[in-house]
């Protein structure tokens, strides 16, 4: 049972490999890696649910009678737009907190807002 999924296995194996990065590391920039690495185990859990054995492209032609299901497909290549446009406001945030305080260190942010806001 374990063994025939074992596609299901990976790709839950790198969301929570980027759903750890997310949450463990301080720097804004590995965050955004491990909410990619997130978002890639997403969607391809997505598609790999839409696969059907033996099914084919949803294309009408003689022969066929079983089809994969395109919905997940057009959904997961909405999610990538997103995703991109998701990422690319993060990284351009990032920029910007370095450009003010010269780091992208989460606990020196949070130090120096403290301090800031003390004096």
């Amino acid at each position: 049972m374990i063994g025939s999924h074992y596609v299901f296995w990976l790709l839950f194996a790198l969301m929570m490999i980027g759903l750890y990065v997310v949450i463990s590391h301080g720097n804004l920039l590995k965050k955004l890696i491990g909410l990619a690495m997130f978002q890639v185990g997403v969607f391809l859990f997505f598609i790999s649910l839409g696969k059907v054995d033996g099914g084919s492209a949803p294309i009408i032609s003689e022969g066929v009678e079983t089809y994969s299901h395109p919905l997940p497909q057009v959904l997961i290549l909405t999610a990538i737009v997103v995703g991109v446009a998701t990422l690319a406001v993060g990284l351009a945030l990032a920029v910007r907190v370095f450009e003010a305080y010269g780091t992208v260190e989460e606990e020196e942010l949070l130090e120096r807002d403290h301090d800031e806001g003390s004096t």
